[in-house]
């Protein structure tokens, strides 16, 4: 098994260190594990390329994989800024023809690298690819289950960071129990409408990737887009909020793509626009609240 770290002074220290103590502190990396900088330098053949970048980097990761020919598996939850394309998407772009699966659900890494129990959902088009990555990672307290949907798999991975967002404001902002349990059930309507827009089959919004993934990254403390919403709520600026954190928060760079992309469609995310006005219009975080609680009554689901 091979580790490519694109910074060369993170595969000096990871060498070194056998750990990666920013992101996985007390993790130590196995003697066996080989870790370079480049693909170039691998030995052999690639059975299965795995990018675990943010979505930020996955362009450059899918186009670096081209060479090896081997199937891609990516981890990256989102939307990629400014194009709004999800990540199976992002990779067609850049590698036409490519063989892949999306592999997500609720998983905080820091618990993965410890071995504590998680569940995630493996989805691509081809079956027997999908069984493929199911017997690489199904293990141990990793199960991992089987889907066709890459499409709601994905759009569950995006929409879920967002919604994270808007409960750290409610809880920032102090607003209860009550309200946090009908932001997050509001926002899986979201969600739901959002994922149907595009193709996504309804089940798998209510699956590991989708409603699971909403719950954890909605009230886990280990959650990054908690924490900007947490901030945002009690006053602070998005700067500072983001200065603080030291990760990256990927509902941040979501969240305009996602209303750009949920606008053309046609779906309603008040949600979603509301913690676009607190991101990048100003708005005060308790000003966003009151327009939401504002919104004329309907019925809770459309006939």
């Amino acid at each position: 098994m091979t580790l490519i770290a694109r910074d060369p002074q993170q595969v000096k220290a990871l060498r070194s260190d056998r750990e990666n103590r920013r992101y996985l502190p007390g993790v130590a990396l196995p003697e066996s594990l080989l870790i370079v900088h480049d693909v170039a330098e691998i030995p052999g053949a690639i059975d299965l390329f795995v990018i675990a970048s943010p979505l930020s980097g996955l362009r450059e990761a899918s186009a670096g994989a081209k060479a090896s020919g081997a199937p891609l598996v990516w981890l990256c939850k989102g939307m990629e800024e400014g194009s709004g394309l999800l990540p199976h998407e992002v990779v067609a772009a850049v590698y036409p023809g490519a063989r892949g699966v999306a592999l997500s659900g609720p998983s905080f890494a820091l618990e993965v690298a410890r071995g504590q129990p998680t569940a995630l959902t493996a989805a691509a088009r081809e079956p027997a690819l999908v069984e493929r990555v199911v017997q690489a990672f199904h293990a141990g307290a990793l199960r991992v289950y089987g889907s066709r949907d890459v499409i709601g798999v994905e759009v569950g991975g995006a929409v879920k960071n967002v919604l994270a967002i808007a409960t750290g404001i409610c809880d920032g902002l102090a607003l209860g129990l009550n309200a946090r349990a009908a932001l997050i059930t509001r926002g899986l309507s979201e969600m739901t409408r959002f994922g149907a827009a595009l193709g996504a089959d309804a089940d798998t919004l209510m699956g590991l990737s989708g409603v699971g993934d909403l719950i954890l990254t909605c009230t886990g403390a280990l959650s990054r887009n908690r924490q900007v919403g947490l901030g945002l709520g009690e006053g602070k600026s998005l700067e500072d909020v983001l200065a603080s954190l030291g990760h990256v928060a990927e509902g941040v760079r979501c969240a305009p793509s996602l209303l750009a992309r949920a606008r053309t469609l046609g779906v309603d995310m008040p949600i979603t626009e509301a913690v676009c006005a607190v991101l990048f219009e100003g708005q005060a975080a308790r000003d966003a609240v009151r327009a939401l609680l504002a919104r004329a009554p309907r019925n809770e689901v459309a006939s």
